[in-house]
């Protein structure tokens, strides 16, 4: 069978139905000269009359009834597919793909991940936590979060937080064998915590003053992979940390970090979401996108 059959037999089976070739015309937007043809077509292909035509009446022949009968259920399997497709573009459900850094993960969307299952049951959430700046195109995401000042032009973003800031931290207890910093070149006679990315990069410690910037290739005796451990490790005393402000604001509340260089610490843009385009965006997409908008 090919495409023009499958056609066809979709004709045959409205004017079955409405026993009239002008209402089956009119109820697939057709003229009735094409529903005549498609009929006819369908009946010289297979070489046996389907229909039986009176001036007043249309049904189908013995052969035409055997057809129906084991036509209609994949014609109702394919009514319900394009019933379930048409429902799909307006219910947000199915899986969703998003890319993020671990600390975007456990700060924005991970507290308020219950509401959100809450409100979209449907939607199969698959959250992948890493500080590699994905191609979420390349790779097959829907989505990433990412900093605003590492996003790609051509992305559309929505913002998912207010300003961050990073902070110089140490214990009182370090500061009591080492002296406080008071410009950003002084850190070279500390001893810095350091971070080294997934990408294998070790991150330069960014300051800015007045409008101009001044990046440290800070030095020291530790090398860690994520934010949990050089916060601990700089609670435990080791050294000095960059943290983000907002992590960190019990400790600095309660006494067991010391903040530093703070003039050279302002804040920053902060987390966004970012997609492709929104062109025939998905409705689970656009319900994660409206969901964890910053709205201030």
């Amino acid at each position: 069978m090919n495409r023009i059959q499958l056609s066809q037999l979709s004709v045959l089976a409205t004017v079955a139905e409405t026993c009239s070739f002008r209402k089956a015309a009119n109820e697939l937007g057709i003229a009735p000269s094409a529903v005549s043809h498609a009929i006819s077509a369908l009946e010289d292909s297979l070489g046996v009359r389907l229909l039986a035509r009176t001036t007043r009446s249309v049904a189908p022949t013995e052969e035409g009834r055997q057809l129906l009968a084991t036509l209609a259920p994949a014609l109702a399997e394919i009514d319900a597919a394009l019933d379930n497709l048409a429902e799909s573009r307006t219910r947000p459900a199915g899986p969703l793909r998003i890319t993020l850094p671990r600390l975007a993960a456990e700060h924005l969307i991970a507290p308020r991940l219950g509401a959100f299952t809450r409100q979209f049951p449907e939607i199969e959430l698959d959250l992948i936590a890493n500080d590699n700046f994905e191609d979420i195109v390349a790779q097959g995401f829907d989505a990433g979060l990412r900093l605003g000042e590492n996003l790609e032009a051509d992305m559309v973003a929505v913002k998912a937080s207010g300003p961050w800031r990073g902070v110089v931290v140490g214990t009182p207890g370090y500061f009591e064998h080492f002296p406080l910093p008071h410009h950003p070149a002084d850190l070279m006679a500390h001893r810095c915590i350091r971070r080294r990315f997934a990408s294998g990069r070790i991150y330069r410690w960014e300051f800015e003053k007045h409008g101009k910037p001044l990046v440290v290739d800070v030095r020291g005796p530790l090398i860690l992979p994520d934010d949990r451990a050089i916060l601990a490790a700089c609670l435990d005393g080791a050294g000095l940390a960059f943290a983000f402000e907002n992590r960190i604001e019990q400790e600095l509340e309660n006494g067991r970090l010391i903040r530093v260089l703070d003039d050279w610490c302002p804040p920053f843009d902060g987390f966004y979401i970012y997609y492709p385009t929104r062109h025939q965006m998905r409705p689970a997409l656009r319900a994660f996108v409206d969901f964890f908008r910053y709205r201030g």
